[in-house]
């Protein structure tokens, strides 16, 4: 049955309509399970004519995705190659902002990190007031975010306010993000579910062919040089993850909370890493 050999994803169809839920606990951790089937789902999803719409949501009330997995700083590499390559979270989001149907992400809970990076690739993005929290934590603990926020923050909400989230590394509510032109909007808890499967269900109902055809047109002028930006920021994440100081941060964030569910919650252990240079 399709679908049905996923651990980390559930799904509900419906006319047109890909509901996917990301349920991979205890905080929806992007590790190496969940980022290998998000890239073989968005494979999937992108070949599967049935589909005209993908909205990308959580089971999990607190956590939309929490961010990328801290372990793979660890086992990366201390040697930097000078052939420059795309990160695997950079193709699962260009994946989904490429293919011929509209991508929603509908947020709920907390999207920092890799989980803000995917949700900024998506066609669309909408929040609960209260509830949804958005931040690049990377900088912090020594490295450069590398799944696509340092190219499409600044498209989105310009390069000022771009550095701001990347540098100050502070968390953002929905009512700011939508603010800021983060996201699309931001919508009261109970409002936001029947917002986003009207808008879903609407836009399914229209010619599949006509759909991916804006979305070429619209792709060309906003990102016609991203793939190069995706390239450097690959690589001077790479150059970042080598760096013996981001090896001894992350392992010293890894002891004092993080990846934990009671340190994601508000991230507060952030303050409480020393001042290493």
């Amino acid at each position: 049955m399709p679908y049905s050999d996923y651990k980390c994803f559930r799904f509900k169809f419906d006319s047109g309509v890909a509901f996917v839920s990301i349920d991979h606990p205890p905080i929806n951790l992007l590790d190496e399970d969940l980022s290998q089937e998000f890239d073989r789902l968005g494979r999937q999803l992108e070949n599967d004519e049935s589909v005209r719409v993908v909205v990308l949501q959580s089971a999990l009330p607190d956590f939309f995705i929490a961010h990328s997995g801290l372990g793979r700083v660890g086992a990366a590499s201390k040697t930097v190659s000078h052939t420059r390559s795309f990160r695997l979270t950079q193709m699962i989001g260009e994946r989904f902002r490429n293919m011929p149907k509209v991508t929603i992400a509908k947020i709920e809970g907390r999207a920092r990190g890799g989980g803000s990076e995917i949700a900024l690739a998506m066609d669309m993005c909408f929040a609960a007031l209260g509830k949804a929290i958005f931040g690049q934590p990377e900088v912090a603990v020594g490295l450069v975010p590398g799944g696509g926020s340092t190219q499409r923050l600044p498209r989105l909400i310009g390069r000022g306010r771009a550095l701001e989230v990347l540098l100050g590394c502070n968390d953002l509510s929905a009512e700011q993000a939508e603010r800021y032109g983060y996201i699309n909007r931001a919508l009261p808890d109970d409002e936001l579910t029947p917002f986003v499967e009207k808008l879903a269900h609407r836009i399914s109902s229209f010619p599949a062919h006509t759909i991916a055809h804006v979305k070429t047109a619209v792709d060309t002028g906003a990102f016609n040089s991203m793939a190069e930006g995706l390239l450097v920021e690959a690589h001077e994440s790479d150059l970042s993850v080598a760096s013996e100081v981001t090896q001894a941060r992350v392992k010293e964030a890894l002891k004092i909370g993080a990846e934990t569910y009671e340190g994601e919650l508000e991230m507060d252990y952030l303050s409480r890493l020393s001042s290493k240079r």
